[in-house]
């Protein structure tokens, strides 16, 4: 239970750093896909932990 806790922190984590730089970035194109592609990696972890602790 505890490294899926952990796993959710983390996940929030990422997908906030995600989006804070894809709104600070928002201008470059590149900056933008690469941000979106780590907002959407946190959010399919924070998906995932929160599932797991729900199931169990």
């Amino acid at each position: 239970m505890l490294f899926k806790i952990i796993g959710l922190i983390i996940g929030l984590l990422v997908l906030g750093a995600g989006v804070y730089y894809l709104i600070k970035e928002k201008d470059d194109t590149e900056s933008k896909k690469i941000y979106g592609i780590i907002s959407a990696v946190g959010a399919v972890i924070t998906i995932v932990c929160t599932v797991l602790l729900i199931v169990s």
